[in-house]
């Protein structure tokens, strides 16, 4: 419980990736010196296209006598371990089309239910004014209000 869970989706944004990203919560105490700024949170990225993989950030010691820290990453990425390219999503849609394997698609009854839950949506939409939502520029992160909200919390976006 009181675990924040941000989602951020748009379209024409200045990249095209899918990602997990997550952000644990800081250290309550630091075992070594800091300068400068607090350092940043471990993360784990799972990286879902394109580059499919995982990242794991983490704040390691710098090796030697000094108390440093620095952020590190350990990347796992298919395309490098495996010496091949991961096939387009829709590319494995298809094929699975092909041979009836009807596993990736959507079944009939979630169709359904997901209609129960956006159905009444639409129609208090259309019945009352229409709603006001922010808008962004082709080429943007998103609209300001998308920033807003995370740095009324005290976070920001992960950048791609």
């Amino acid at each position: 419980a009181g675990v924040p869970f941000y989602l951020r989706a748009g379209k024409r944004l200045p990249k095209r990736a899918t990602e997990i990203a997550i952000q644990f919560k800081d250290v309550p105490q630091r075992l070594f010196s800091q300068t400068g700024d607090a350092p940043e949170s471990n993360m784990l990225v799972i990286r879902i296209q394109p580059d499919e993989g995982i990242l794991l950030r983490f704040a390691a010691k710098v090796p030697g006598l000094g108390t440093d820290v620095r952020p590190v990453n350990m990347d796992f990425a298919y395309g490098s371990a495996f010496s091949v390219e991961s096939p387009d999503a829709y590319e494995t849609l298809i094929l699975d089309a092909l041979l009836g394997d009807a596993s990736l698609f959507t079944r009939a009854d979630e169709v359904e239910a997901a209609w129960r839950i956006v159905d009444p949506i639409m129609e208090s939409w259309l019945a009352g004014p229409e709603p006001q939502l922010p808008n962004y520029a082709a080429g943007t992160w998103g609209p300001e209000e998308a920033d807003a909200l995370l740095t009324r919390e005290g976070r920001r976006w992960r950048r791609l």
